[in-house]
């Protein structure tokens, strides 16, 4: 792969390969408008996602930092976007080109104060996995074979810049208004900074690997304090296929059934008794061991979830609150998705709305057990998505709802069950973590 020799840091040169992504993105235009002379408009379109989806991911991939993040994001909402795009943005997980071994050995030296062959025994500056924030590189010391994760140089003092070229492109993709939306950018911005603080996602991770550690069939890499700094994280190798490479090959029904359990409790133990989750559930972020182990990765994303949203939300997610349109309401105004201030007509389209989406999304919290692999299940969620983006009388309306917690937490349900059904999970106890 292609590596990268520099990375623009400052807000000039990064505003700058945004301007000219947006020249690539018109040029594709005109070239839609002359394709649909010549093709069908479904052709036209669907060519047209393809090269903007090509040449925005290409700008974002040489920035890296917030600007891919948000695209990786963006990868997981199937339901929102075009697939050529969700294909396109979904290689900002873990395949992105990295950088050149000149430039680690600067990094690290940057970071870390000397060279890495005076912390190793031995440092390959190729790396073997890029992702948006960091790429990581294979070390070993004492005999032990470790994974060396290194920030991208400037990366954390491009976030609140990365994110206001951003914002525009996501109010109007969401349709958010109102004065109180800068809420929901705080909330990411929060969060991106908390991702580049590598001491404390060495924190979280030693915490999550403590805590979870009597999941059945699932793995955490032992970290080292002494070799990780603020912008390099050092923890052991695992060896293991991505839980994407391992969902496009596996047949082995038995094997994914027990890796989904594990997924499952892993999560619902997180949200339901630690009250904090590992809010980034993409595939680069979990691999499958040659034995059938779920390794878990990657803890800079880590979501609190506070009593007063906790309660309100799962409780919205019972079958009698969905049932019963008194509790429905009730609950919604207290999540924030309906507001004093709304009209008659917000409340009832909202209400409808939100019981359609809940009707369907809570399916698996009444039931014992659920198959993922139920491609109606998925198929109905994808119908509702594509149903309401397509809504003219919802973009009429002030598309700011919901508490600033449901950005990470739905963010959180929606990975989930992508990798639920990617791996084709049968029979799986919902409420397992109880007895665990």
């Amino acid at each position: 792969m292609k590596t990268i020799d520099s990375i623009p840091t400052s807000k000039i040169q990064r505003a700058s390969k945004l301007v000219k992504t947006g020249a690539k993105v018109g040029v594709n235009y005109l070239k839609y408008y002359g394709d649909k002379i010549t093709k069908t408009e479904l052709e036209a379109k669907e060519k047209l996602n393809q090269n903007n989806a090509e040449d925005i991911y290409d700008g974002l991939k040489q920035l890296k930092g917030s600007a891919l993040k948000v695209a990786q994001m963006l990868s997981m909402e199937k339901s929102i976007l075009p697939q050529a795009y969700v294909e396109k943005f979904s290689l900002a997980q873990f395949s992105v080109p990295p950088l050149s071994p000149p430039l680690v050995v600067k990094t690290f030296k940057t970071y870390f104060g000397k060279p890495p062959e005076d912390i190793f025994d031995t440092f390959n500056a190729t790396s073997v996995n890029a992702a948006s924030i960091g790429q990581v590189h294979i070390a070993e010391k004492d005999g032990k074979k470790l994974a060396v994760k290194i920030q991208y140089p400037g990366v954390a003092e491009s976030i609140q810049s990365d994110l206001a070229m951003v914002k525009p492109i996501a109010i109007k993709m969401f349709n958010i208004k109102g004065k109180d939306s800068d809420k929901y950018f705080k909330e990411v911005e929060n969060k991106l900074v908390e991702e580049t603080n590598y001491i404390l996602e060495l924190e979280q991770s030693e915490e999550i690997a403590k805590a979870c550690s009597h999941i059945p069939n699932i793995k955490f890499p032992k970290y080292y304090p002494n070799l990780s700094s603020e912008r390099i994280i050092t923890m052991d190798y695992m060896t293991g296929e991505h839980l994407s490479e391992f969902t496009a090959t596996n047949t082995n029904q038995n094997v994914a059934n027990k890796i989904g359990q594990s997924l499952w409790d892993f999560y619902m133990f997180q949200i339901h008794k630690l009250k904090k989750v590992h809010a980034d559930p993409h595939p680069g972020n979990f691999l499958i061991s040659k034995e059938g182990h779920l390794i878990a990765l990657d803890f800079g994303c880590m979501k609190s979830i506070p009593e007063d949203f906790y309660i309100p939300y799962f409780e919205l997610a019972e079958k009698e609150s969905i049932e019963n349109p008194t509790i429905f309401r009730e609950k919604m105004f207290k999540l924030e998705i309906l507001k004093p201030d709304d009209s008659p007509e917000e409340i009832e389209f909202f209400s409808t709305m939100f019981h359609e989406m809940l009707s369907i999304f809570t399916q698996p919290f009444h039931v014992e057990t659920f198959d993922f692999s139920d491609p109606s299940f998925f198929g109905r969620i994808a119908e509702l998505g594509e149903k309401y983006s397509k809504n003219t009388e919802l973009r009429k309306m002030n598309g700011n709802r919901g508490s600033k917690h449901f950005i990470y937490i739905n963010r959180t349900f929606f990975g989930l069950y992508n990798l639920m059904f990617d791996l084709k999970a049968q029979d799986v106890k919902i409420n397992n973590f109880n007895t665990l």
